[in-house]
């Protein structure tokens, strides 16, 4: 990583309070154009010819259109900042144009597949088990960011709430609810961790403590969690993430007549056409729902 990049990354935390997350995207997205545009004299010296070819050899290589407009976001953002530290005199990336996306409806579980999950989590061993049904049900009723859960400390439930305050994206902070459901498997779960802690030990702040570098449970220890877990529900893993819990929050809330500001809300959607998405996989549902049962819809 070079210089320039490290310093636009320090400035995107220091001044942009982007999260870990955002700035390790941002810092791949950056490396890999500097490595593609190696002999153009990379990210400092290319030209506006090379930034489009490297552009254009993004979806050669397979890459989605969404990563790809990722990437086109943080060279552009890179070269701004360039050219406002004076490194560069012009924007090579000012003719990048964004590529076509789709806009693919997000994955979905049903009332009953959230159960059978649940069931099939309930199953694991002890300690395992009630710790996977405390995520699962966490993620399924407050609608958490995958970061905004396994970052949770334990400190957060001790007093057994039944709102979560979650700071999100940008540093914003909101309300996160927790029902009764919720609130049980939590109770479970911290009996099973405090008796696992060795008393010599001190507490982890964590709700969810793991030995990793972190400290905590890592998104894709949780998403291989939730894989073994689908396969004993009997469920396809490729439709199952920690995602697709926040999905299934939010759909099965607006299918059953929740306001569209509200769902908003509580996911924390800074735009509300990023929440209108939901709208379209509920209407698909009631759709289905209306044809397979409704005396008038069918065809016999």
């Amino acid at each position: 990583m070079t210089p320039q990049i490290e310093a636009f990354l320090e400035m995107m935390a220091v001044e942009r309070d982007a999260s870990p997350h955002t700035l390790s995207a941002y810092g791949r997205d950056l490396a890999d154009a500097e490595t593609a545009l190696f002999d153009a004299g990379g990210l400092m010296k290319a030209d506006a010819e090379a930034l489009e070819a490297w552009f254009a050899d993004l979806s050669r290589r397979g890459l989605s259109a969404a990563t790809a407009a990722r990437r086109r976001s943080s060279a552009r953002q890179f070269y701004r900042f360039a050219l406002a530290e004076g490194w560069r005199t012009d924007d090579p990336s000012r003719r990048l144009d964004a590529p076509k996306q789709g806009r693919p409806l997000p994955k979905l579980l049903s009332r009953d597949e959230i159960d059978r999950l649940l069931t099939a989590s309930a199953a694991r061993d002890a300690a395992a088990g009630l710790r996977l049904v405390a995520l699962v049900e966490m993620a399924y009723a407050s609608g958490l960011r995958v970061s905004e859960l396994l970052g949770l400390k334990v400190e957060a439930v001790r007093r057994d709430p039944a709102y979560l305050i979650v700071r999100g994206k940008g540093g914003k902070e909101r309300l996160a609810p927790l029902n009764a459901a919720a609130r049980e498997a939590v109770k479970a779960w911290l009996i099973a961790r405090d008796a696992k802690r060795k008393p010599e030990a001190p507490d982890s702040p964590w709700l969810f403590p793991s030995s990793g570098r972190t400290g905590h449970l890592t998104p894709r220890r949780f998403a291989q969690l939730l894989d073994e877990a689908a396969v004993v529900a009997g469920i396809d893993p490729a439709r199952v993430s920690p995602h697709v819990l926040r999905h299934a929050f939010a759909t099965h809330l607006l299918e059953g007549g929740a306001d569209l500001r509200v769902v908003q809300t509580l996911l924390g959607h800074a735009d509300i056409a990023t929440t209108q998405i939901y709208t379209h996989v509920a209407t698909d549902r009631l759709t289905q729902v209306i044809q397979q049962n409704h005396p008038l819809a069918r065809d016999d």
